[in-house]
């Protein structure tokens, strides 16, 4: 049989000032202008075998109570079951999130519930214009765009892969294209905009060259990996990332591989993953400090203590408070005796694990692995080396979202991702244990389909 396909994309643009997430904490940055729109991207894919929803949000991340409500929406028109719904998120720190994040970007409620009704509304729009389609993949490896943040020489993954859906006459009715890359670009030349960042330009240029398709772009594995920092100096060099993986993508397609639509799965599975309580004395030494720093509005020393800690560059946290340094202070101490506050509260009678879901789609030689984290990539490729696959997209940031899962590197060292990032999520810190919990069940599920 002959598969079936059909897509769609509906705004998500926000029409009145929300808060843009990411970036520092408690920073108001309510956007002031649209340089470019959000989107609900939404790609259906059908045959006798079974049928997904991929649907991606131009969103910085997403609750597990917001792909909830979306999957609802789409399954009880459609009969689509919500384990076959993916729901993935693009990442950009230039859009607002579902749920908020603490101190990095408070939820709208009423924006929220608009998104979700948009994204609802453009998988159904997707679904209602199936018509017959032919699929075919394409990888290629794409060097010296990104670099790893939290090491010197860190790994990176440099995989880009396209799936192509066309008509019976060969025109191309939409294209999914997975890489990794955080997408901050946008976020510090134009830190009040709205803008779908790298992602959105990629899907652009794309577009530009397959008029009649949609392009949809999967975040992968970027919680230690940016763009390099070079492409923020300019509008003129922060368009090359996107220009050079639109040719890479486009140059892979001439070796594409036909899929076949009888050879197609997808399905769920939650994974407890292994945390470590909180200590008092932790809890404390936070809580300490940000009382005394606030009663006495003590600058001293803090780049090494709450600021090595709570922040990467800490130069540039004070930047982004207009270039006062109390004021990033007392935003940092502030995050603290909150986090504190909440953590106090149940700090005893929480599990120590974390369940969380993963979620797999097979067609073919193609598949793809998502999971709700900032997954880090030793992790990632370890999952690319166990999955019995030559085609391979991450889907990160999806159906949920449970922080930074950082590899043993970091959890060894209290790095920002594995000792900062749970504070903000209301998390215990995840164990050297977690990644490879999380690696295994995702390669497992895969292997399975």
């Amino acid at each position: 049989m002959k598969a079936q396909a059909g897509v769609s994309r509906t705004s998500i643009t926000p029409v009145r000032p929300v808060e843009l997430t990411g970036w520092g904490y408690y920073l108001e940055r309510f956007w002031q202008e649209i340089h470019d729109p959000l989107y609900a991207s939404a790609l259906v894919i059908d045959s006798e075998e079974s049928c997904v929803v991929i649907l991606s949000l131009d969103l910085m991340v997403i609750s597990r109570e917001f792909t909830q409500q979306i999957r609802s929406g789409i399954a009880s028109v459609t009969g689509i079951s919500p384990d076959n719904i993916l729901i993935t998120a693009t990442h950009t720190h230039n859009a607002p999130a579902s749920g908020g994040l603490r101190g990095v970007g408070e939820v709208d409620t009423t924006y929220e519930t608009w998104a979700a009704e948009q994204a609802i509304r453009a998988a159904i729009e997707a679904w209602n214009s199936r018509e017959p389609a032919e699929l075919s993949v394409a990888s290629t490896s794409v060097e010296d765009l990104t670099f790893n943040r939290t090491r010197d020489n860190g790994p990176v993954d440099p995989h880009l892969t396209t799936l192509l859906i066309q008509r019976p006459d060969e025109s191309a009715l939409a294209i999914l294209v997975g890489f990794q890359g955080h997408p901050t670009v946008a976020t510090k030349l134009r830190p009040f905009s709205v803008s779908r960042d790298l992602p959105g330009e990629l899907c652009d240029h794309l577009e530009k060259v397959f008029p009649e398709a949609i392009a949809i772009y999967l975040q992968g594995a970027c919680g230690d990996v940016n763009f390099h920092r070079s492409f923020s100096e300019s509008e003129t060099r922060a368009s090359l990332p996107a220009r050079q993986l639109c040719l890479a993508s486009v140059h892979s397609l001439s070796g594409k591989v036909p899929l076949d639509p009888t050879q197609f799965n997808a399905a769920c599975r939650n994974v407890k993953l292994p945390t470590r309580r909180w200590t008092l004395e932790e809890i404390h030494s936070d809580r300490d400090e940000a009382e005394r720093r606030m009663e006495e509005r003590d600058l001293t020393g803090w780049r090494e203590t709450i600021g090595r800690v709570m922040t990467t560059r800490p130069h540039e946290m004070v930047l982004r408070h207009g270039g006062d340094e109390w004021k990033a202070v007392a935003a940092m101490c502030r995050f603290n005796l909150e986090w504190t506050d909440e953590m106090l509260a149940d700090l005893e009678t929480r599990p120590e694990w974390l369940e969380t879901e993963i979620q797999g789609i097979r067609l073919g030689e193609f598949g793809i692995v998502a999971n709700s984290s900032e997954f880090f990539t030793s992790l990632a490729l370890d999952v690319r080396e166990r999955v019995e696959l030559p085609y391979l997209m991450l889907a990160c940031y999806s159906n949920g979202r449970i922080g930074y899962l950082p590899d043993a590197y970091d959890v060894e060292r209290k790095t920002y991702a594995a000792y900062q990032s749970p504070k903000y999520c209301n998390q215990f810190p995840f164990t050297e244990e977690s990644g490879p919990v999380m690696v295994e069940a995702m390669s497992e599920l895969m292997n399975s389909l």
